[in-house]
C-alpha cells in the first residue's frame, strides 16, 4: 500500500512523450495498449530511469464514450504494461480522464451514465495501486469518478482539477471549494494540473491546501 506521508515523484505525461516518437494527430493513444504495447512500455521506462516511483497506466482516455467499445481490455493492458515496467521499485496509477462529454443541464449526459462508465473503468483497472482522477473541469463529472472509484475499489485516490487563468474550472468552481468537496466525498490526495504552468498555479494551489487537511 502506498505510503501517502512520504513524497513521491509521478512520471510525466504520456502523451507528449508518444508524439515525440511519432504518434499522429487523431491517433488514439490508449489503444497503442494492444496494438504497440512496446511503445508505452519504453515510455514507462524512460520515466523509471528518470526516478519517476509512480507510473501512471496509458489509460487517461480509455471510456466507453470515448474508446466507441468496451474499454476493459485495453485498460488491464495499461495497468499490466506500467505494472511490468514498475516491478518492485514503483507503485502504478490507474489514470482517469474526463468522460469527453458535459453532464446535464450542459450536456447530454446523466450523472448515473457518468458513474456507470467510470465504474466500467474501476472494474477493469485491478492491479493498480492507487487511482489517479485527473484534469477534471466539472466537479460533478468528478464526484462521479469520485464515488466509483470508493465504492468500486479498495485504492487511495487522487483528485486533480484544472483551473483556468481567473483561478476557477470551467464551470466556475474556486479552488477552495473544489478541494473542500473532494475532501468531503473522501479523496485520499487533491490537486491541480494542466492548463496553466507551474508559477500560475501558484495561488489555486494554496487556496486549495488552505481549505484540506489532504496531501
Amino acid at each position: 500500500m502506498i505510503d501517502l506521508t512520504q513524497h513521491h515523484l509521478f512520471d510525466g505525461g504520456m502523451g507528449t512523450m508518444l508524439q515525440a516518437g511519432g504518434l499522429e494527430a487523431g491517433q488514439c493513444p490508449e489503444k497503442l495498449n494492444l496494438t504497440a504495447p512496446e511503445r508505452i512500455f519504453a515510455v514507462h521506462q524512460a520515466y523509471i530511469r528518470a526516478g519517476a516511483d509512480i507510473l501512471t497506466a496509458n489509460t487517461f482516455g480509455a471510456s466507453r464514450r470515448k474508446l466507441g467499445e468496451d474499454p476493459a481490455a485495453c485498460i488491464a493492458a495499461g495497468v499490466r504494461l506500467a505494472r511490468e515496467a514498475a516491478g518492485e521499485d514503483a507503485y502504478v496509477a490507474l489514470d482517469v480522464g474526463p468522460l469527453g462529454g458535459m453532464l446535464e443541464p450542459y450536456g447530454d449526459m446523466t450523472f448515473q451514465d457518468a458513474y456507470e462508465q467510470f465504474a466500467e473503468i474501476m472494474d477493469a483497472g485491478a492491479g493498480a495501486d492507487l487511482v489517479l482522477i485527473e484534469t477534471m473541469s466539472d466537479l460533478l463529472e468528478a464526484k462521479a469518478a469520485l464515488l466509483a472509484a470508493k465504492e468500486r475499489t479498495g485504492l487511495p485516490v487522487f483528485v486533480t482539477m484544472t483551473f483556468g487563468e481567473d483561478g476557477r474550472t470551467f464551470l466556475g468552481v474556486d479552488p477552495a471549494t473544489a478541494a473542500v468537496t473532494l475532501t468531503s466525498l473522501g479523496a485520499d490526495a487533491v490537486g491541480l494540473n494542466c492548463s496553466l504552468g507551474p508559477k500560475e498555479m501558484g495561488p489555486s494551489l494554496e487556496a486549495m491546501a488552505a481549505a484540506t487537511h489532504l496531501p
